[in-house]
């Protein structure tokens, strides 16, 4: 039985989630003249988000570098090997500059070589320096500072859980809501999902709490497609503490750019061999060779070798402080790494404005496919799509308002019920780890897709409830997605399949469609 509905509100524009999407968007409506709504299911309004974590930098090309938009789509579309949009591409790095000169207008402020010029640094699949940052490796938190502090004015609804996205069958028209008080409506005729990823899919991520593919399973159940979910990007070098569960340390690969080596545990390097870019291959290579490295040895973990990095306190605080907390020395000590499920390269289908199919629903951030990362996310190329889709999906939202006027009543009416159907947390975890982690193949695939075939009902009592079944939604989707890439490209690895094949060079789109996720096709980039 649906709950009883016991608040409305009224909006122009709705926002969901509080990281460098959501907040960009909800800024750019703001400042467009629309009455906004943020809604953040956490229950305190700063340091919870994805974007808060984040280390390495933002990818921008400089006016006065040694760079090009050129050479930075180039990178990005061969990290996403074969399928980005490269139009897309360029519309979001060409906008990179004046995007982040924007956020420096909201507070921001970055590391500097000399004053008034910024320090540049390089990562994995980059050919130059171009990746900003801020206090050394803090780069998330003082974007998420910047924007926290511009959006002070803004009504940020904590504890506010995005249960569904409210529609008429031709455009939007709310949000239904769970709160501490009860459920109630948001109505409004522009939605942005910006609600983050999936990490939580997986035992060993790092990926804050609130990373459990609400958005996706939001997205679904409104009938609107979602693309390359099979491409999850596992960070090459997760902290290794012998933990289980939960989020884990990243050691960002800006340590690898200044020089530092990944070794097993007799000294020998991870990727000689490999490819020729090394310690500095993009993700899914390193992360590869650390797997295969793993299971010929037995090792639990590898090492990453930083020792002869000089000032890599000061550089590098926060990993420093990481490794310190868990009784690692960096400076005198091999750093010892894992990959981690880092990063959700698909998502909702949107263009580089974050529109989706549905008229009035948006998406912006690690929840959407723009078509920007293709098969592989070029490092640090997130913070730069966040702010720049964010903010044009705001302006687009605003803009939807404007033309669709407030959503009719209709609205304020209680969503007809779903299915809901999740399984323990720990449980769906650790089926995701074997099935669906960095290297898959049918038969563990096949297992897992029976086992979430029978995930028991759940009704929705609460945050933990909700967040539930949208993990065992998006691991249906997920699953599903993988099976049907019978190749290995990007950072989807399939061990019985090890080669890209041409035709495969295509975007997997899925839907739901009677409470099952269905593969509809392998669509051609563009």
């Amino acid at each position: 039985m649906m709950a009883r509905t016991s608040w409305t509100h009224s909006a122009d524009v709705v926002v969901v989630g509080t990281g460098v999407a959501g907040l960009a968007a909800a800024l750019a409506a703001h400042r467009a003249g629309r009455s906004v709504v943020v809604l953040s299911k956490a229950d305190r309004a700063r340091g919870v988000t994805a974007t808060h974590y984040a280390q390495g930098g933002i990818a921008v090309v400089l006016p006065d570098n040694d760079d090009s938009v050129d050479a930075h789509v180039a990178d990005t579309v061969v990290a996403g090997a074969g399928l980005c949009d490269p139009e897309a591409v360029y519309s979001i790095v060409a906008d990179g500059y004046r995007a982040v000169s924007e956020l420096v207008g909201d507070g921001a402020r970055f590391d500097e070589a000399v004053p008034g010029r910024w320090d540049v640094t390089r990562e994995g699949g980059h050919s130059r320096r171009r990746i900003v940052h801020a206090g050394g490796d803090a780069t998330g938190a003082e974007v998420q500072r910047a924007l926290d502090h511009a959006a002070a004015a803004l009504d940020v609804r904590t504890s506010h859980v995005a249960l569904r996205v409210l529609h008429d069958g031709a455009a939007v028209t709310g949000v239904w809501v769970g709160t501490p008080e009860g459920y109630g409506i948001v109505s409004a005729p522009s939605v942005i999902l910006a609600s983050g990823g999936l990490g939580h899919l997986y035992g060993a991520t790092t990926n804050p709490d609130g990373s459990t593919g609400d958005g996706i399973a939001l997205a679904l159940w409104a009938g609107v497609a979602v693309s390359d979910l099979e491409f999850i990007q596992f960070h090459p070098t997760m902290l290794f503490t012998g933990d289980t569960g939960g989020r884990r340390p990243l050691v960002t690969e800006a340590i690898r750019g200044e020089g530092a080596k990944l070794i097993d545990s007799q000294g020998d390097s991870v990727t000689a061999g490999v490819h020729p870019m090394g310690d500095l291959a993009p993700r899914d290579v390193v992360a590869g060779a650390i797997d295969a490295r793993l299971k010929e040895t037995g090792d639990p973990c590898v090492f990453l070798d930083a020792r002869h990095i000089a000032g890599f306190e000061a550089r590098f605080p926060t990993v420093t402080a990481a490794c310190r907390a868990a009784g690692i020395d960096p400076v005198r000590q091999p750093i010892p790494v894992v990959p981690g499920a880092h990063y959700s390269c698909g998502g909702v289908v949107t263009d580089v404005s974050g529109q989706t199919e549905l008229p009035g629903l948006f998406a912006a951030g690690e929840v959407a496919r723009t078509g920007m990362h293709g098969a592989n996310r070029l490092a640090s190329n997130s913070l730069l799509e966040g702010l720049v889709v964010g903010g044009r999906a705001g302006k687009a939202a605003a803009a939807h308002a404007v033309a669709a006027g407030r959503a009719r009543a209709l609205a304020f009416e209680a969503p007809e019920p779903i299915a809901h159907t999740a399984h323990e947390r720990g449980r769906l975890q650790r089926s995701m780890s074997r099935g669906a982690s960095v290297v898959r193949d049918a038969a563990g695939l096949n297992r897992l897709s029976h086992q979430l075939s029978q995930a028991p009902a759940r009704a929705v009592g609460g945050r933990r409830d909700f967040e539930d079944v949208a993990l065992t939604l998006a691991a249906r989707a997920v699953t599903a997605a993988a099976l049907a890439r019978t190749e290995s490209r990007g950072c989807h690895h399939r061990a019985e399949y090890p080669e890209a094949t041409p035709e495969q060079a295509r975007s997997s789109v899925l839907r739901l469609a009677d409470d099952r996720v269905q593969v509809e096709a392998l669509a051609a980039v563009g």
